[in-house]
């Protein structure tokens, strides 16, 4: 499957809706994207995982490496993900206790730049 990204700026939030399957092949894509939103001036980024059918840990070190970037620069970076397996993956790896997880994406707007990067 292909991964499709699709940005969009709600307040001072850019979210960046993903789909499709994040791996080895398509994760350098997401990479690329995100590192185009923070080196372009964004600094609350809120990634919706709703439409993701596959993660992997290419994937997941993708979003490591995004939040890394956004705390060095004082942003925030938060998750909206409720499928429990990819909700599982991040349990699992104890990345549950790294990324602030949210339900929905106006959830995740709804606990400000602060809440998204604790």
């Amino acid at each position: 499957m292909e991964l499709s990204l699709a940005t969009r700026a709600v307040g001072e939030h850019t979210v960046l809706e993903v789909g499709g399957e994040v791996d080895v092949y398509t994760a350098p894509r997401l990479r690329e994207r995100l590192l185009e939103l923070i080196d372009g001036g964004a600094r609350h980024v809120v990634v919706d995982l709703g439409r993701v059918d596959f993660l992997d840990s290419t994937g997941l070190g993708v979003l490591v490496g995004a939040l890394k970037r956004l705390r060095s620069v004082g942003g925030s970076f938060a998750l909206v993900c409720d499928k429990e397996p990819l909700l599982k993956i991040f349990r699992i790896t104890a990345l549950d206790q790294v990324f602030p997880l949210y339900p929905t994406v106006d959830a995740a707007i709804g606990a400000g730049p602060t809440g998204a990067g604790a």
